[in-house]
């Protein structure tokens, strides 16, 4: 079953469950893949499908920032409830000691030397790591080893 044959099945359930804040969080996830889809035109992949989800995670989290700023922890707290549920559709994080090791991998790999070396590192990182972990985390961990 694909991540998004998922969503849809959990929405069936969240309705059926009366789980009004869950099936709202998924069917604003399915009309983003949905959005997509249609000014792309392509089919959706579960890769596809992880981007959108990281991206959503993304501007949960920066929402949260702002309205934490702001004294809006209402607002805050809903956020933060959408990004878990979100949270559940992706694979499990690394960890920052299994982040520093396959950045170390990669640096090693590739020869990287100094700070000149943090975009290539981190495109490769990106690329092999995926959803696993987010860019500003594998950016900051390059930074921090080639420093």
């Amino acid at each position: 079953m694909t991540i998004r044959e998922q969503i849809l099945e959990d929405i069936k359930t969240a309705m059926k469950q009366k789980d009004n804040f869950r099936r709202d969080t998924l069917r604003l996830l399915n009309s983003a893949i949905k959005q997509v889809e249609v000014d792309e035109r392509v089919e959706m992949t579960d890769e596809r499908v992880l981007e959108i989800l990281q991206t959503q995670v993304k501007r949960r989290v920066d929402s949260i920032e702002q309205y934490t700023k702001c004294g809006r922890e209402d607002l805050a707290k809903a956020e933060e409830d959408e990004m878990k549920i979100i949270s559940e559709y992706l694979p499990k994080q690394l960890d920052d000691t299994e982040l520093e090791a396959k950045i170390r991998d990669i640096i090693a790999e590739i020869g990287a030397s100094s700070v000149k070396d943090i975009g290539n590192v981190s495109k490769l990182a990106r690329e092999r790591l995926g959803a696993t972990c987010d860019a500003k985390r594998i950016g900051e961990c390059a930074k921090k080893l080639l420093m």
